[in-house]
């Protein structure tokens, strides 16, 4: 039953199905023995005259407007009378993503977090070959740099095509995540086989392309399957591995770096990709509910011969304009983010922890390859430990958002954005924290474990803050959910994403002979003690802030 559900929903579910003609694969409407809701046969039954056709025509009228209690136009109008609106079959309908066991909920996150790191690791993997490409190109730190940057430009950029299509009906998730995913694993083929470096950053730009729709909707997938009760915690979950991806790439980069030259990190990105597309090509279900009404909607509107029939999302869909698509996809994300000072405020917050992170893929080689003679595959296994760092948040996190948020939710008391907060000052603390150790414990008269723990505590503290401003963001603008997440991963993709060009100059610039990355960290390390001031900030005024917001809802 596990397989035939999350198969009959996938890409290769959905092409038999049309392909056979519904043969296979078909659904509960399709069967022979399913009786045709009555409200989805009010505009087919004909009338026969006289006080009968009168009625049914009342009769048809009152199961309308039952059907619509809500089915008038922004003008006032009444069109939406003539539609009859497709719905779940009851509470605990088991095509409503939100009603799958624990174990299907479960097995999905695991398949989005895979999609996730199949593409994510991809960012940094080729990070240990940069000396091999230097050589081979004949070129500067600075150009060796644009890989890296181009690709997180690319799944800064993508978001904004990929993601209003993704909440399209039409499409859904699962046919945006399987294309953009076979697209990724063969742009990898020709990176891995370039001979110039204008070709791979191009390549890697594309590849940063194609990879985002997961990066930027991963989260909004977790969360169709999932009661706002525990979306945190489901979200959480897939954030592991959404922050593991670029520390886990150099690790794996710097392996087969080692064992085979600098193409083999794109060779791998191929092997890794293709199986995640085969395997979710088969068993990625479609989670988001618009696009499972829209094709039901299809369906009984075939079964009944009714036209009318559609889902609500269809509707709206048929209704925009141009102008308001555009509105919708390009200018409301740049708006709220200039016009709405908390979502301005935590976008920069989250860019300087992303640059961060990307600056460390340089501060990295100078700690541990030429400060303490790390070989390759040593100095790959040292970002180890910002996964540990990243684990240990989510253990600190988990429980306390469980106390504060989940268990309130689930007892029908009120919560607020602002529960998040008290746990993003603790991350702020710790993310400061961890940057000083890092650069003051990086000598050759010391011993290497102090940098790792300093990456460890950043990491903590930088995954915890991920965690709590998302959140924040996602319950303060709830109508504005799509636009406020595209405009945070632009702004922090395209701004991070320049860092690694003058990373290494920072350090190296502001470097002393017993300290190769004490200055620079201590200037990010201020930096982020300034940033504390944003979630004390929101603790202390956060529901004034809402309340002069003009999106915010709750």
């Amino acid at each position: 039953m596990f397989v035939k559900t999350f198969m009959r929903q996938s890409y290769f579910g959905r092409i038999v199905y049309h392909l056979s003609k519904h043969r296979y694969f078909s659904y509960k409407e399709e069967q022979p023995d399913y009786v045709v809701p009555e409200k989805y046969l009010v505009h087919t039954e004909k009338a026969s005259g006289g006080s009968d056709s009168l009625d049914l025509e009342k009769k048809n009228e009152n199961v309308i407007s039952s059907a619509n209690s809500d089915g008038s136009n922004s003008d006032g109008s009444n069109d939406n009378a003539q539609y009859i609106f497709v719905d779940w079959d009851g509470e605990d309908d088991p095509e409503n993503p939100r009603n799958w066991p624990f174990l299907y909920k479960l097995f999905f996150t695991m398949e989005v977090a895979l999609l996730t790191l199949s593409v994510y690791m991809g960012a940094a993997i080729y990070t240990p070959g940069i000396n091999e490409i230097m050589e081979k190109f004949q070129i500067g730190t600075a150009v060796a740099a644009l890989p890296l940057s181009l690709f997180v430009f690319g799944y800064g950029i993508g978001p904004m095509i990929f993601s209003p299509m993704s909440e399209s009906p039409t499409f859904g998730r699962t046919s945006i995540y399987i294309v953009t995913l076979f697209l990724f694993a063969i742009l990898q083929i020709p990176t891995a086989l370039v001979n110039n470096i204008a070709g791979l950053c191009i390549l890697r730009f594309l590849s940063g392309f194609f990879a985002s729709p997961c990066l930027a909707t991963g989260g909004a997938s977790v969360g169709d399957i999932l009661t706002l009760p525990y979306f945190p915690v489901g979200l959480a979950m897939w954030g592991v591995a959404a922050v593991c991806g670029p520390s886990l790439g150099p690790l794996i980069g710097a392996a087969v770096t080692h064992a085979g030259g600098w193409r083999w990190p794109f060779w791998f990105l191929l092997i890794i990709s293709s199986f995640s597309t085969v395997f979710l090509f088969f068993l990625l279900p479609e989670s988001y509910d618009k696009a499972i009404l829209y094709r039901k909607a299809s369906r009984l509107s075939a079964i009944t011969g009714n036209e009318n029939i559609v889902s609500e999302a269809e509707l709206k869909q048929r209704r925009m304009t141009k102008k308001e698509m555009a509105i919708d996809i390009l200018w409301r994300p740049i708006e709220i983010t200039l016009m709405e000072p908390v979502v301005f405020l935590i976008n920069i917050y989250i860019t300087l922890i992303y640059s961060i992170m990307y600056l460390w893929f340089e501060a990295f080689p100078i700690v541990f390859s030429e400060t303490y003679r790390f070989t390759m595959v040593e100095s790959g296994v040292a970002y180890v430990s910002v996964m540990i760092g990243i684990l240990c948040g989510a253990m600190i996190y988990i429980p306390i958002i469980w106390k504060h948020f989940t268990t309130p939710l689930k007892k029908n008391e009120n919560v607020y954005p602002e529960v998040f907060i008290p746990s993003a000052i603790i991350g702020s603390l710790l993310m400061p924290a961890g940057i000083f150790i890092f650069g003051w414990s990086a000598s050759q008269k010391t011993l290497w474990i102090g940098p790792l723990i300093g990456a460890g505590v950043f990491a903590s503290g930088a995954f915890i803050i991920f965690q709590t401003l998302f959140n924040y963001l996602g319950m303060s603008f709830v109508r504005y959910m799509a636009s406020v997440f595209a405009s945070n991963d632009l702004m922090r993709s395209v701004i991070a994403g320049v860092f690694p060009i003058f990373g290494r100059s920072l350090f190296l610039n502001l470097s002393t002979s017993k300290f190769p990355v004490a200055w620079g960290s201590t200037i990010l390390g201020c930096i982020s003690v300034l940033m504390i001031a944003i979630p004390v900030l929101f603790y202390l005024s956060g529901p004034k802030l809402r309340a002069r917001s003009k999106y915010a809802g709750f």
